[in-house]
């Protein structure tokens, strides 16, 4: 028998954690990252989960094709965003999967293997 790796949907690789922060190849995203199929930037997100406005997504909500859906990294542990949050993002058409920060980082990577179309805030570990 013969294995083969599978190559992942294009788009960024989140590769690994480092300190409170997370990997994408040689880059180390230390306060957090907001992440979609085409790239990956530094994202200065809230202290706190409960902080959260769509307005500090900056452009990650407009990419064409649209996202199903947000995955969203809470932290060091799951914290529920707040309902305004997720109810303006649902108006969009748009759903939120929020999970630890550990979690969504793999999420990612088996949800762009999937080629599903998404896109990713996730806070600091």
């Amino acid at each position: 028998m013969d294995l083969r790796r599978e190559e992942i949907a294009s788009g960024p690789v989140i590769t690994g954690f480092a300190g409170r922060g997370f990997r994408v190849g040689e880059r180390v995203f230390a306060r957090g990252l907001l992440i979609d199929p085409g790239g990956v930037v530094d994202w200065d997100a809230p202290a706190e989960v409960g902080h959260l406005e769509p307005a500090m997504l900056g452009g990650l909500l407009d990419i064409d094709p649209a996202p199903e859906f947000l995955l969203l990294g809470t932290g060091l542990r799951l914290v529920q965003p707040p309902r305004d949050f997720v109810r303006t993002l649902e108006m969009r058409g748009m759903g939120v999967e929020a999970m630890d920060s550990r979690a969504a980082a793999r999420a990612w990577g088996v949800l762009r293997q999937e080629e599903r179309q998404i896109v990713g805030a996730l806070l600091p570990l």
